[in-house]
């Protein structure tokens, strides 16, 4: 008789990360996906992506519509200011990082996605919710530290009768070992969707776009995407 498989419920923008850290999964547990639409630029194509993504490896996929996030904040993520366009020497500088991560910061964004995979997680008997929350993020973005993990872990102890753990097997991954590591696994990092700016085709000069690039390249592995410029 075959057992079933365990579940794990993962944050999946269709991003890199988030891909590579789905994939590491795949094999012993079912997945059950959630993306979320809070009305950023690049949702349509992010969706697109991750359906994608669950399609090649056999996961399940659910979309979850948060339009209130949107009007929180002047993120230009989800607002008509300006997408940053750093120079590629400036993303290792931290002061015009965290002018960049200012500004399409939405208030929190990983705080509202955890929980409501908690929510999904203890409802459908999961072990673990899944995040592709990694070192060189956290270095600008506070909510994908290990801090934070450790933090949210804590509240999910004391919080939750089933005792549901995140996994962030990314954390102390920068992009190039993130690319390298989805390359070991066989993730689907070809269907992943990193730009911004929500284009079709990538940018290819927003921040995200900038540290796709640059991890591809520093890994020596074909980037198979499409760039705008």
């Amino acid at each position: 008789m075959k057992l079933e498989k365990k579940i794990a419920i993962t944050v999946l923008s269709g991003g890199l990360d988030s891909t590579v850290a789905t994939a590491t999964f795949k094999d012993d547990y079912q997945i059950h996906a959630l993306t979320f639409d809070y009305g950023q630029r690049s949702a349509e194509m992010e969706i697109k992506s991750a359906q994608a993504v669950c399609k090649e490896i056999g996961a399940d996929h659910t979309i979850i519509k948060l339009p209130w996030l949107s009007e929180l904040g002047r993120s230009a993520l989800t607002s008509n200011n300006d997408v940053p366009e750093p120079e590629i020497k400036e993303l290792d500088n931290m002061e015009s990082s965290i002018e960049t991560a200012l500004k399409v910061w939405v208030p929190g964004r990983n705080i509202v996605f955890t929980s409501i995979a908690n929510s999904f997680g203890e409802s459908m008997g999961a072990e673990i919710i899944v995040v592709g929350w990694d070192l060189e993020e956290a270095a600008t973005f506070p909510d994908n530290s290990k801090e934070f993990l450790n933090a949210f872990n804590n509240v999910l102890e004391v919080g939750s009768f089933d005792k549901i753990k995140i996994e962030a097997p990314l954390i102390d991954m920068n992009n190039t070992d993130i690319v390298k590591l989805g390359n070991d696994i066989g993730a689907p990092m070809d269907l992943s969707y990193s730009c911004y700016k929500g284009f079709e085709d990538h940018c290819g000069v927003c921040e995200s776009c900038m540290r796709r690039i640059r991890a591809f390249n520093n890994a020596n592995i074909e980037d198979k995407t499409v760039y705008m410029k």
